[in-house]
């Protein structure tokens, strides 16, 4: 069963930082792509960064160079760094993964799609100005 758990949200003030982890299990994660996404209250989800399984990313433009997706196969753990933090970065985190050759639902992050069908729960963040 595949599990992704979420953790590293918080509040902070504009142009702080955060760390959100997101710790994978259940499947073989080196083969999957994996990616961060978000949502605010009353706005669609969006793809804000994601890694193949080859270290190539995409990121959404509105946190391109203050955002940097990673992730450590042998700890199973994807994370995203998050530097100068602004108030409109505020929103759900969501974690997913999916393999594109058995997955049929495909979202947008940056100028690429991504197949995603796992998703955890969620952590959040919340900027202050």
């Amino acid at each position: 069963q595949v599990q992704l758990v979420e953790s590293g949200g918080g509040s902070v003030q504009a142009g702080g930082s955060l760390r959100l982890s997101c710790a994978a299990s259940g499947y073989t994660y080196s083969d999957y792509s994996m990616g961060w996404f978000r949502q605010a209250p009353g706005k669609e989800r969006e793809g804000v960064a994601a890694i193949d399984s080859d270290g190539s990313t995409s990121y959404v433009d509105s946190v391109k160079g203050r955002f940097t997706i990673s992730k450590d196969n042998a700890k199973n753990t994807l994370y995203l760094q998050m530097n100068s933090l602004k108030p409109e970065d505020t929103a759900m985190y969501y974690c997913a993964a999916g393999r594109g050759a058995d997955s049929a639902n495909w979202y947008k992050v940056g100028a690429s799609y991504y197949a995603m069908d796992y998703w955890g729960k969620g952590t959040l963040v919340t900027i202050s100005s």
